[in-house]
């Protein structure tokens, strides 16, 4: 007896897959953007919301096709107004998005991955392994979620006003559902979210990131951590496999493409010790003046069994100083919502650990005093 086949989840379709899967259907191409518009700008959970379709296609509709979201696990707020889900996705990971509110702006940060495939040593994802990406229809659904948590869907109200790329994994290794989510968030008959107001963080696949300037305009952030090879080797691995300087030229290539004024975000996570003092200031201001960028200084997030600390805030400032007097513009970004574990750099989900990258560091990596220091060993 064969299999039923699966619906599929039409909040993973992209505008021109939307426009294809009616097309396949006999339908008109017209019938995208009517669904569009009510998946994403009225919300609807459901084929019969769907008041301006007839009747025989929301019929058609329900036989084939479906509007599924992720099951909410928690649902907690900061002191500070910062919001974290946990989201259950299919198979029984999890995954976990945030929320911050600065005035009028709100950020939410999405996961790309169930954990990550990469291994930054300052991250506590990384620790975790790596089980798979998500599909487009998990981290568009992840809007949903956050727009929702604040009532009925209303398309004249912004309760998202930018999407940064920069929770669980990497997004560049998780090409084709990223590109097709974030066209999602920025197509006027979806979220309408300006593509400066959309930013994907990489830490440095070149390959891909020469591929997304082909397909995509969205704003770009770079986790840079070190100015030079040998101390990224050991912070960001995949720097052995595409250096420094291949990185900025590749974010060189990427702003050509835009043909605007838009600029690179830099981030760089200041470690007590590793990489937070004058000399390394120095290093990065000669690395940053060959790229037009701005610079997000980013205090390390201690979490159990790093082995890293957080820097003092005279070194954060003596930093921060060095990089303004060089005319860099530079930002600190302060913690947000570390009583919820939903700082920056602390999102690790219940990750089912295929790479059994997590059992490394869990019995081997310990805190131990050496000079008055507390290193990795």
């Amino acid at each position: 007896m064969s299999e039923t086949p699966s619906k599929i989840n039409l909040l993973g379709l992209s505008p021109a897959k939307l426009e294809a899967f009616f097309e396949e259907m006999g339908e008109k191409r017209f019938r995208a953007t009517q669904v569009l518009k009510w998946l994403h700008q009225q919300g609807a959970s459901s084929f019969d919301e769907m008041t301006n379709i007839s009747k025989a296609l929301r019929t058609k509709l329900a036989e084939v096709a479906e509007i599924r979201e992720p099951e909410i696990l928690l649902d907690k707020t900061s002191r500070d107004g910062t919001r974290k889900w946990v989201i259950r996705m299919d198979g029984g990971s999890a995954i976990e998005m945030v929320l911050i509110p600065d005035g009028d702006r709100r950020t939410l940060c999405v996961s790309s991955q169930v954990g990550c495939s990469l291994d930054c040593s300052f991250c506590s994802t990384g620790k975790q392994g790596y089980n798979r990406n998500l599909s487009t229809a998990e981290i568009i659904a992840q809007l949903r979620v956050a727009i929702r948590a604040y009532g009925p869907f209303d398309p004249s109200e912004r309760r998202v006003s930018n999407v940064v790329l920069m929770g669980m994994g990497e997004p560049l290794m998780n090409f084709d559902n990223v590109v097709d989510a974030t066209q999602l968030m920025m197509d006027d008959n979806a979220y309408g979210l300006s593509k400066r107001r959309v930013t994907l963080s990489t830490s440095g696949v070149v390959p891909a990131l020469d591929k997304l300037r082909e397909v995509s305009d969205v704003s770009l952030a770079i986790s840079l951590h070190a100015a030079n090879n040998e101390l990224r080797d050991q912070l960001v691995p995949i720097n052995k496999r595409y250096p420094i300087e291949e990185l900025i030229a590749a974010c060189n290539r990427y702003l050509e493409g835009l043909n605007d004024k838009r600029v690179i975000t830099v981030e760089y996570t200041l470690i007590e010790g590793v990489n937070d003092q004058p000399e390394h200031a120095r290093e990065l201001v000669k690395v940053l003046r060959q790229v037009p960028c701005k610079l997000n200084l980013i205090p390390f997030n201690p979490f159990p069994n790093s082995g890293y600390r957080r820097p003092s805030e005279e070194a954060i400032q003596r930093f921060k100083d060095i990089m303004l007097k060089a005319s860099i513009i530079t930002t600190v970004r302060r913690t947000r919502g570390d009583d919820v574990d939903a700082a920056c750099g602390q999102l690790v989900g219940q990750v089912e650990d295929r790479t059994r990258r997590s059992q490394k560091y869990i019995p081997v990596v310990q805190e131990e005093p050496v000079h008055g220091k507390t290193e990795r060993v």
